[in-house]
């Protein structure tokens, strides 16, 4: 740059020869008069703006206030040339804050360079938006950024910058992007060829995931498919290869986005990254002489070890990684040792197996003296998470040791730390009060309120522990030095608990009052408040004492502080009266216990560890929430529900058989059309899951219901897109083939198919690989659904086909999986029938309908579709029950995976002259009758012309 300048480069040379200070700032004061005589007097060339910018710029980078060129710089970037161009962004970038006047100025010039076909000025353009950031040129400009960011025409190395620009912006000002709207695309961009567009497109995601957790959800089957090529089958160009390890860089921030989400319930997905994390653990079995091999290796078992804790704990995934953990807290590199105890904390505050951990426990002990302090700090993280019943007293006993020497950055957590611990997994009282009371002589200015309040509490509240505890906290408070913490919480227990141990030898009242009011000359304001409350107390419970006790009170009754003073005339006054009197028995009564309530240490712990940006959804060691179990000394009793359940009502058994399979009476009131409510459209609860909404059309419908009682069909058609069904079931499982061509000359690319079951508790259905990202020309590919029914289900899912072709679409329709899919014939005859139907009843297990239909063109009931509808629902039809050849009767059993089998009988009665029918389900189970016969019936009826149809049971 310097080169094409001479007077930059003569100007740099005159700064750099300058030997004192004082010739530097008279030769920079000089130069700048000149410019601004330049500059006011106008008239200059681009050549001689970019040259006076650049020494401007030179002079502010050495640290000296400039309030010149801003508008020179302005004017550079509306320029055609690249060296003015790249001057004006440069000075634009250092010599304006974000909240500058002149911003205002460039916005129109940088948006004009994000719409040239430049690439060299897209880039400019790009730089100069994430360095500044301000919130108007994120308004202004966000929208032109994520069009380069998408666009087919930009070249990678732009398309990184925008993904990163765009980053920028959202960590700034997050609600300047419209995430949701974009979302979809933006996901799309991972299926990119190049990884290095992959790599800035996926940390874009990670940070917007992390916030919209719903509406980046298909990254998820993105980020597991890009793994396992990148892993599994080594797709990758070699330039990527970095020390022989697949681009690390982004195989971490895959694995990170990875535990964003909870663990997927896709059996495919869950194959698939078992094999990724197998692999990467396998690859570091054996450490490489090379260093940087070994840290690129490294970063990226460590993040798979942290997502194989967070799928599953129990995994044998989890015990190589153990194994692993164990090596590396031994290593000789401070690096690999913290994060090797960092892992292990993340295990050990997630399992409930801790044998593999305990293992190593000495090691870990060793690490609180590692001369690194963050190596020092995970360790006290990991002692913390690992602490249980068995090693408390080993763990807390060596963490109080360790606390007088420990760095005082160190010492206030580890004493939370240690109070907690020490609370909840303490064996015995006595050990609890020994170890709390030692805490609080060792910590000294480091115990919080907290700590002191919480012994308070548990002493209070535990009977058993009062009288020992008055002993310990005398014997403590005989010492020379007692720090002030220390001195409250004696206060309080003596003045309530002294009584307990005032008639055994050395715990006198007197003795009691000399040692504790020893202390009260070193402690401030608010301790002695407190130890006049003790006085008091004595006063009630010790008369002996009474005298020394008054003269205290009368002593203070003149000193400065107004809340002492205050407290010691009252109480000079109580302590006057007469021994009996009842009022200073009532002010002295015992404190009674605290009700129960969560502990302030934890809120403390908590509070403390909460400033991190890691919002991934599994806890930290260091957070305070410790889930394993408590010992039974500090259990608290729970309260359990027992909400019973009532039985369920049989229904009327009674009914005349006759009566039930009466013909249809057409002698009642018109009856109105009821459109079935299972089916319709759950568009807008969709839409909130960050599901596309279900794709409209003429077709759409009527496919999907012709599907729900065929086997294979045209599931959905256009221009671009077939999609086809076959399938088969038995039992309560199925497999369903879908599929997918492409009508069209040019590739389908980010190619994505996803699967959504609203009610995955009852119905459960995969893909059994994941598709191809790219769907080539006039081609069709296969995908296999696994389905099984669990439990009777109303909602069937949803299949979400996404590509880009030019923009990027997205196709939702639902499957035809319903529940009569699962529905099997069976023959009856016919008393076996007619005894299934009365035994079954009537209402809630019987669902009734009257619905109009259409008669075929010769004026008659079209038999041969309601029995192929009928058939095609699962029902065998059974001849010979109904003396009425019209009617349709039929049986079936409904199989589910976890419910067993469902009966369920038939019963159809169509009428020519009134153009009616009636349908008759019942079944054992209620939701199967009224979801059967809505499916059964729509159908089958005719197009509503007049009002919908009403249910008449």
């Amino acid at each position: 740059m310097a080169t094409n300048m001479r007077g930059l480069t003569q100007f740099i040379a005159d700064i750099r020869g300058a030997r004192v200070r004082e010739l530097e700032e008279k030769r920079i004061n000089k130069e700048m008069a000149n410019i601004r005589k330049r500059f006011k007097d106008g008239n200059l060339d681009g050549y001689q703006k970019k040259k006076y910018v650049a020494k401007v710029i030179f002079t502010y980078i050495l640290g000296y206030k400039v309030d010149i060129g801003h508008m020179e710089a302005v004017n550079l970037i509306s320029s055609s040339k690249y060296s003015e161009k790249q001057i004006g962004y440069l000075a634009v970038t250092l010599l304006m804050h974000e909240n500058s006047d002149f911003l205002r100025l460039v916005v129109n010039s940088i948006r004009k360079d994000l719409n040239d076909n430049n690439e060299i000025h897209n880039c400019l353009a790009l730089h100069a938006i994430a360095n500044v950031g301000s919130r108007e040129m994120a308004e202004a400009l966000s929208e032109d950024v994520h069009r380069l960011l998408i666009s087919p025409t930009s070249e990678n190395f732009v398309r990184k910058k925008a993904a990163l620009t765009l980053l920028r912006l959202y960590r700034k000002h997050p609600d300047v992007i419209p995430v949701q709207e974009w979302a979809l695309r933006i996901v799309s961009i991972m299926d990119d060829p190049d990884l290095g567009v992959v790599l800035c497109v996926t940390s874009l995601i990670l940070a917007l995931a992390q916030d919209h957790p719903e509406a980046f959800a298909i990254s998820y089957q993105k980020a597991v498919d890009r793994l396992n090529r990148l892993v599994v089958e080594h797709e990758y160009a070699a330039t990527y290869a970095y020390y022989k390890v697949p681009i690390p860089w982004l195989q971490v921030k895959l694995l990170r986005l990875l535990q964003t989400y909870p663990p997927s319930d896709d059996p495919t997905l869950q194959v698939m990254l078992q094999v990724v994390l197998q692999t990467i653990m396998n690859n570091c079995n054996e450490p490489s002489r090379n260093v940087q091999h070994n840290n690129a290796q490294h970063a990226v078992l460590f993040e798979a070890i942290n997502l194989a804790i967070h799928i599953d704990t129990n995994s044998p995934l989890v015990n190589t990684a153990a194994v692993l953990l164990a090596r590396f807290i031994s290593s000789k590199e401070t690096n690999v040792r913290y994060l090797g105890l960092d892992t292990m904390a993340h295990l050990a505050a997630r399992t409930d197996n801790l044998g593999a951990i305990k293992k190593h426990q000495g090691t870990i002990i060793i690490s609180l003296r590692d001369k690194d302090i963050s190596v020092r700090r995970r360790a006290l993280d990991l002692l913390y998470s690992m602490c249980d019943v068995d090693n408390s007293e080993l763990i807390v006993g060596e963490l109080l040791r360790y606390l007088k020497v420990a760095d005082y950055g160190l010492r206030e957590e580890m004493v939370l730390k240690i109070a907690i611990l020490t609370e909840k997994y303490a064996s015995t009282y006595k050990w609890y009060v020994d170890t709390i009371l030692e805490l609080l002589s060792a910590a000294g200015d480091h115990v919080g309120e907290e700590v002191w309040y919480r012994v308070v509490q548990i002493v209070t509240n535990t009977e058993d522990l009062q009288a020992y505890a008055a002993k310990v906290v005398f014997e403590y408070l005989k010492s020379p030095s007692s720090h002030e913490s220390l001195v409250k919480v004696g206060g309080y227990i003596l003045g309530e608990y002294g009584h307990l141990i005032a008639n055994e030898p050395g715990y006198s009242p007197i003795e009691q009052f000399q040692v504790l009011h020893s202390k009260s000359q070193f402690c401030m304001a608010p301790t002695r408040a407190l130890l006049l409350s003790t006085y008091i107390k004595w006063v009630n419970v010790f008369p002996e004492i009474k005298p020394q006790l008054v003269n205290v009170f009368e002593r203070y009754r003149h000193v400065l502080d107004v809340d002492l003073q205050q407290r010691a005339c009252e109480f000079y006054a109580l302590a006057l009266r007469p021994e009996e009197d009842e009022l200073l028995q009532n002010v002295c009564e015992e404190i009674p216990p605290f009700p129960p309530r969560e502990s302030a240490l934890l809120n403390r712990l908590n509070k403390k560890n909460a400033e991190s940006e890691d919002k991934r959804p599994w806890a930290h060691s260091g957070n305070g929430t410790l889930e394993r179990q408590p010992s039974k000394m500090m259990k608290k009793p729970t309260l359990i529900d027992t909400n019973g359940h009532g039985s369920n009502s049989t229904g009327d058994i009674s009914q005349d058989i006759a009566s039930s399979l009466a013909g249809l009476d057409l002698t009642s009131s018109p009856v109105a059309m009821q459109s079935p409510s299972s089916l319709s459209d759950p568009s807008a609860t969709l839409a909130a899951k960050g599901i596309p909404r279900l794709t409209a059309g003429p077709n759409v419908d009527r496919w999907f219901d012709k599907l729900a009682y065929t086997a294979d069909g045209v599931l959905y058609e256009d221009v671009q897109i077939q999609i086809g069904i076959k399938s088969r079931y038995q039992g309560p499982v199925g497999q369903v083939a879908v599929y997918i061509g492409n009508k069209m000359s040019a590739p389908l690319t980010s190619f994505t198919t996803a699967l959504h079951t609203e009610e995955n508790e009852a119905l459960s259905a995969s893909f059994v690989k994941i598709a191809p990202s790219t769907l080539a020309p006039r081609t069709q590919i296969q995908q296999i659904v696994q389905v099984e029914c669990k439990k009777v289900f109303r909602k069937p899912p949803i299949l979400v086909v996404s590509f880009l072709a030019g923009a990027h679409q997205a196709i939702a329709v639902r499957l035809p999986i319903v529940i009569s899919k699962f529905l099997e014939g069976v023959k009856l005859g016919p008393t076996d029938f007619f005894e299934r139907w009365k035994l079954i009843g009537g209402p809630p297990r019987e669902a009734q309908s009257i619905f109009p239909i259409s008669l075929d063109a010769t004026g008659h009931i079209d038999l041969a579709k309601q029995r192929q509808v009928v058939s095609g629902h699962g029902f065998q039809i059974l001849e010979g029950i109904d003396p009425n050849p019209s009617n349709l009767v039929g049986a079936g059993i409904v199989h589910t995976a976890v419910d067993g089998k469902v009966g369920c009988l038939l019963r159809l009665e169509p009428n020519k002259e009134a153009k009616l029918s009636r349908i008759t389900i019942r079944s054992t189970s209620e939701d199967v009758a009224s979801e059967v016969q809505k499916l059964v019936q729509k159908p089958l009826a005719a197009e509503p012309s007049g009002p919908g149809e009403k249910r008449t049971t």
